[in-house]
């Protein structure tokens, strides 16, 4: 009989949870570095392409290559991979703009864009408990954006903009994850994460004409960082669904705004507001209430194997 390849370890599977999530945090404060001198695009084709080579080995070495790169549907990986390469590049521009905290607690909003769109698009139902975490997680986003709504010219404030860059990353994001819900009943968790990496390095170079960089080699460790980096937090959070739930794992996602709170002000020199941190609060709370509500439901899509969709993606 075929041994399994999971089991119940959960101080394992929080542990390869939260290290990943701190990889992903170093990674997102070095494409903010980054984006300071190199264009987005650039900076988008770096942490995708290099990617590739961990993802190879990874699968070389479990025995799952070439098998674990098999496809039965191409184009769902081209959509996902023209709809998630759009909110990274949103994500990084971002980056560039806004401290880290204020890019992480945005990003927050996704769950609740989730929620929305499958009921829009899905036609999933949402019973007065979701709506009310919808509503919650709103006025959250809300009260974040209200320092950037000040004046009158705060329409083309920078930090507006940047603001509104992240939560239309959020919201394809969460337009990802519907889309990721079909694809894993057909598709390898492998192939999901390479095709997505092949796709976004090939759609980051139509951005060439319009200025790269030459960058020198401290530049250029740095951003083939962020592509090693990314992939190794891919592969602790795929191998920490092995040994634990989905719901039990998911409200470690939000230890990502310790990491930025401490990489912002140690790196960036950057702290955030109380209002910023109010408004994040409740949408953390409100994510809170749809993962509690989820995981009473025994949703079917919990049953289908995890997959965290790629960082910036």
């Amino acid at each position: 009989m075929a041994k399994s390849l999971t089991s119940h370890r959960p101080i394992l599977a929080i542990t390869l949870k939260v290290t990943a999530i701190g990889l992903f945090t170093i990674m997102s404060g070095l494409i903010k570095e980054i984006t300071q001198t190199v264009p987005t695009g650039q900076a988008v084709f770096f942490r995708s392409f290099f990617v590739l080579p961990v993802i190879l080995v990874w699968l070389a070495a479990r025995g799952d290559l070439p098998s674990g790169l098999r496809t039965r549907s191409p184009m769902l990986h081209f959509w996902r991979g023209v709809v998630g390469t759009t909110a990274m590049g949103l994500n990084f521009a971002a980056l560039a703009i806004l401290p880290l905290p204020e890019v992480t607690a945005l990003g927050y909003a996704t769950p609740i864009f989730t929620l929305v769109l499958a009921a829009l698009l899905l036609g999933e139902r949402i019973r007065i408990i979701r709506i009310s975490a919808v509503a919650i997680g709103l006025v959250g986003v809300l009260i974040m954006l209200s320092p950037r709504l000040g004046g009158a010219g705060s329409f083309q404030d920078m930090a507006f903009i940047g603001a509104m860059l992240v939560l239309a990353a959020a919201a394809l994001r969460g337009f990802v994850q519907i889309h990721i819900r079909k694809m894993v009943q057909s598709e390898e968790t492998a192939a999901i994460v390479f095709y997505f990496s092949v796709t976004a390095s090939l759609l980051s170079l139509l951005t060439l004409p319009f200025g790269w960089v030459k960058p020198d080699m401290p530049l250029l460790l740095l951003m083939i960082s962020t592509g090693f980096i990314g992939a190794i937090a891919q592969i602790l959070i795929t191998s920490s669904y092995r040994f634990a739930p989905a719901s039990l794992l998911a409200p470690y996602d939000y230890v990502s705004m310790l990491f930025a709170l401490i990489i912002g002000y140690v790196w960036f020199s950057e702290w955030p507001s109380l209002v910023m941190l109010l408004g994040a609060a409740l949408v953390i709370v409100a994510n809170g209430i749809v993962i509690w509500r989820e995981s009473r439901l025994g949703l079917e899509r919990g049953k289908a194997k995890p997959l965290t969709d790629p960082k910036g993606g």
